[in-house]
């Protein structure tokens, strides 16, 4: 027991010291040491400790000025989760200019729910559509809603169906079956009804 505390002690030591020190280097302009001890200082247990989530973010703040990009995504992401909304707008639209897929995602419920946003249907189904392309299936399940319901768009089932299909094909369960249900319909095929699949329970 002594010796796994030891242990412990040991290694809380090295990674204090460790971090103290890429402090140091990210003062001194080291723009990796500013990401790396900023993603360190807002995951993890780190990021329920106050202090040190205030830290990381304002290290990974430097290096983001700086044209560090991956740092730039994870502070948009944060203040994205904090609902800081305005503030992680200009960082999660860049980064969905470089294709990062929860980005998109994110632009979209944005603009979708008027997340500090005038709610605009256009620029939601414009980010989500984005997202989809990225292979995200709940994002093209939010499209497929669009045209289905009318927001933002003229009701089309054909793209509503379309949209589905790609759900389905980036591994979405629920694109699966609405796709299936609305091609059965097409052809014709009836699906059967909660009392038909009933009775099927007690044959």
């Amino acid at each position: 027991m002594r010796y796994i505390l030891l242990v412990t002690l040991f290694f809380s030591v090295s990674y204090a010291d460790k971090t103290t020190t890429q402090i140091t280097q990210c003062k001194e302009g080291n723009i990796s040491s500013c990401y790396e001890v900023g993603v360190f200082l807002t995951t993890g247990d780190n990021k329920d400790i106050q202090d040190n989530r205030v830290l990381g973010l304002e290290l990974l703040r430097k290096a983001c000025k700086y044209q560090d990009t991956k740092s730039c995504d994870i502070l948009g992401d944060n203040y994205y989760k904090d609902k800081h909304y305005q503030a992680a707008g200009p960082y999660l639209k860049d980064a969905c200019e470089r294709k990062v897929k929860h980005a998109c995602e994110a632009m979209g419920t944005m603009y979708r729910d008027a997340q500090e946003v005038k709610q605009d249907d256009v620029q939601a189904r414009h980010y989500y559509e984005k997202a989809c392309d990225l292979k995200s299936g709940d994002a093209c399940i939010n499209v497929a809603i669009m045209y289905r319901g009318g927001f933002g768009v003229t009701i089309t089932r054909a793209l509503e169906k379309k949209f589905y299909k790609k759900a389905c094909d980036a591994g979405s369960e629920v694109g699966c079956d609405a796709f299936k249900r609305m091609d059965n319909e097409d052809k014709g095929i009836k699906e059967p009804s909660w009392f038909d699949k009933l009775k099927k329970l007690f044959m």
